[in-house]
């Protein structure tokens, strides 16, 4: 029995597989469209997991989707009438994307499959349980989601209990501890959805002297950890940014360039939020286990990402066992989905796994080793094949000297962290490692810290970790041990001076505030790289390396051989790991810092459009002719109708045949079309909504309001899974 679970059209598009209770395969779609982020229905991320798998598109017997779109698009009317007449662009940019992905996954994924396997749709946040819950090692525990925004729900609580889920109780939109986050991912000049880490990154750095101005103007929190927005000082209901004039104000200047200089001030509103959001897990996660009457917590969506958050509430004493999932965002709901179909749908047994059931998140496609040789003859490379042995040795030399090595192996870790399978490593105990691969290697900003990733037998004696953290999803303190007596001149260094400073025994993965992201590997898991850190540490005394994703800024994680080829070429590494194989950087090939995109691969036309195209077109030109024809019956009539006749007729019966002139014809048809709607929907945003919704406010209030504090879940989706709403 193979289930298939896929998220898309948001962020984070993804597909994952289930077969016979097992989680055999996922992956995302960016890694193969080379798009950060990639919301696009994932026909290559399918594809994918059913070949790694060694399935085709007929096996698959359940397919499930990670949200209710209907509930979404029942937001998104909502919010139209909480706001218009502002929030026509929003409206204008929307709409069309409703009607050509969002409201037809069924068709999407029936035309991509070439059959029509039963579809179901799993609520935002139950998919976020079912893949935190699930994969997780605990037979009942509680259950905290948190995100910016699923449906109407941003945070929610319930139990997982064998093999079932229940969310209980939810906060609702637009009261969101995700969208407050982005919106000051936006104030300090970067891109939300993708610089939410560069925040948290950038806290350590500042003072949280803003954190009182936030709970006093922008956020009413309770004990319980439910909370409103003081919604004056935003705008991402209606405008095309997150925060109003008025946010600035509140923390001394307008929202910065993003090419700006980063100024203490900056740094300060970094630390500030970031400890609103530390306390808001912190009391959400009690309230959790509380209502589950439980210790054990597991946890997913985008704001379970923020590691030093983790970190905290791990060390806090209040959670006996803390399981999150390593693909928390909207990726993961794909697992999630998948898990749910399995388990509530077709109501299958569980029988939980230790560590977990993620299989180490190594679950995307292997590195194909037959294309390697003709990717390095293509960019004119030359490659050692030196034995297993041999090449061990050689990385770890290479490591030791100094040199900072690109690591390919296996199968594609899943979610945003490399994991040892597609990274990038370095000496950590380099003091100049850190600058070195954030200026010439990734090329981004120098205050980034990076992780250390350590053998998982050594970790308590380089960390102080209270648990394995093998997905990468922890900050912890540096060991005392390990830790630099600083000077008073260094002790006394502010803001981004303080990167200046070797704090530790691995200066090149200590964070300014003595802490690290650590990732700890386990030879059961990832025996290959387990071993390379076992020789590194016979060369250093240091059983810890260095490890980064392998892209540069701006690049999703390369999948193949010729995404690391060219991410190699363009960045300044020394030397590339592609399997058993082994390049040295050639001596005449600078860095570009630009990794070149391959030529995109264009979607298949299916039959269905062409015959769409063919007999749509040909009726519609058919009713111009008819109508020209009742006139005058001029030749121009009779022309308009041959080309009907010629659109229908291969439509209808051939419609191969009529590929060329779809082709031809769609670019032009597309924009014109973009133009018509635009046209269409500012109008009926102007003349028709925007009355409505007055009067609807007038009569009803507003749509959005919702009483305060935890709300039971109305439904979590579970006794409807064959309907969109």
């Amino acid at each position: 029995m193979v289930v298939l679970g896929l998220s898309a059209f948001y962020h984070d598009s993804a597909a994952a597989l289930v077969v016979d209770g097992t989680l055999a395969a996922a992956c995302q779609e960016e890694r193969f469209t080379r798009i950060k982020h990639d919301p696009a229905f994932p026909h290559h991320a399918i594809d994918a997991c059913l070949a790694t798998a060694g399935l085709s598109a007929r096996d698959v017997d359940l397919v499930a989707f990670y949200e209710k779109p209907l509930r979404t698009l029942d937001r998104v009317l909502d919010t139209v009438m909480a706001t218009a007449p502002a929030g026509r662009k929003r409206f204008v940019d929307a709409m069309p994307s409703w009607f050509a992905d969002k409201l037809r996954v069924e068709p999407l994924v029936h035309e991509h499959l070439g059959h029509a396997p039963r579809m179901v749709f799993c609520a935002h946040h139950v998919s976020h349980a079912a893949s935190a819950f699930f994969p997780s090692p605990f037979e009942r525990a509680a259950i905290l989601t948190i995100d910016g925004v699923g449906e109407w729900a941003t945070n929610s609580v319930g139990v997982g209990d064998g093999h079932r889920v229940q969310l209980d109780q939810e906060l609702r939109f637009p009261h969101s501890i995700g969208l407050l986050y982005s919106a000051f991912t936006e104030y300090l000049g970067f891109r939300v959805n993708n610089g939410e880490y560069k925040v948290m990154g950038l806290a350590p750095y500042g003072t949280p002297r803003y954190a009182d101005v936030i709970l006093a103007h922008l956020l009413e929190l309770a004990d319980d950890g439910s909370y409103r927005l003081h919604l004056a000082h935003f705008d991402f209901l209606a405008g095309q940014r997150t925060t109003a004039a008025s946010f600035g104000d509140l923390f001394g200047g307008p929202r910065r360039d993003p090419e700006a200089p980063l100024t203490q001030r900056h740094m300060d509103v970094a630390a500030s939020i970031q400890r609103v959001c530390e306390e808001v897990v912190l009391r959400q996660a009690r309230h959790a286990m509380a209502h589950a009457g439980t210790k054990d917590l597991v946890m997913a969506g985008g704001v379970s990402l923020n590691s030093v958050a983790n970190g905290k509430l791990l060390r806090s004493g209040e959670v006996d066992r803390l399981w999150i999932q390593p693909a928390a965002g909207d990726a993961g709901g794909a697992v999630g989905a998948a898990l749910w179909g399995w388990h509530h749908v077709l109501d299958k047994p569980r029988t939980p796994v230790a560590p977990d059931a993620m299989a180490g998140a190594i679950l995307g496609p292997p590195l194909d080793p037959g294309p390697i040789d003709d990717v390095l003859a293509r960019h004119q490379l030359t490659a050692q094949r030196p034995g297993e042995d041999a090449l061990l040795d050689e990385v770890a030399r290479r490591l030791a000297d100094g040199e900072v090595v690109g690591w390919v192996d296996g199968r594609m870790e899943y979610g945003p962290r490399a994991l040892g399978h597609r990274s990038i490593l370095a000496d950590p105990g380099n003091p100049e490692a850190q600058a070195i691969v954030n200026a010439r290697i990734k090329f981004r900003e120098g205050f980034r810290p990076f992780a250390p990733v350590v053998a998982a037998e050594d970790a308590s004696t380089w960390f102080d970790v209270p648990a394995p953290s093998p997905y990468m999803l922890l900050v912890v303190p540096v060991a005392e041990a390990q830790r630099a007596t600083l000077s008073t001149e260094d002790e006394a260094r502010v803001g981004l001076d303080r990167l200046k400073v070797p704090r530790s025994t691995i200066p090149a993965v200590t964070h300014v505030d003595d802490s690290a992201r650590v990732q700890t590997v386990d030879a059961a898991v990832h025996p290959r790289f387990h071993s390379l850190i076992r020789r590194f540490e016979a060369r250093t005394g240091r059983p810890v390396l260095l490890n980064t994703s392998f892209n540069l800024r701006g690049e999703p994680i390369v999948a193949t051989a010729e995404d690391a080829v060219r991410t190699f070429l363009a960045s300044g590494m020394h030397a590339l790991v592609l399997g058993d194989v082994i390049i040295a950087r050639p001596p005449d090939r600078d860095p570009t810092g630009i990794a070149p995109r391959p030529d995109p691969v264009p979607m298949p036309v299916t039959p269905r459009e062409l015959r769409i195209f063919g007999v749509g077109g040909g009726i519609l030109l058919g009713l111009v002719a008819a109508l020209w024809l009742s006139g005058d019956g001029s030749a121009f009539g009779w022309g308009v109708a041959m080309l009907a006749a010629g659109l229908f007729l291969p439509g209808a019966a051939a419609p191969e045949s009529l590929k060329p002139v779809y082709v031809a014809i769609m670019p032009l048809a597309r924009r014109l079309g973009r133009f018509n709607g635009w046209v269409l929907l500012s109008a009926l945003h102007l003349l028709l909504i925007t009355p409505i919704a007055w009067i609807r406010r007038q009569t009803a209030g507003d749509p959005l309001a919702t009483p305060p504090g935890w709300l039971p879940v109305e439904d979590p989706g579970a006794d409807r899974p064959d309907r969109m709403f």
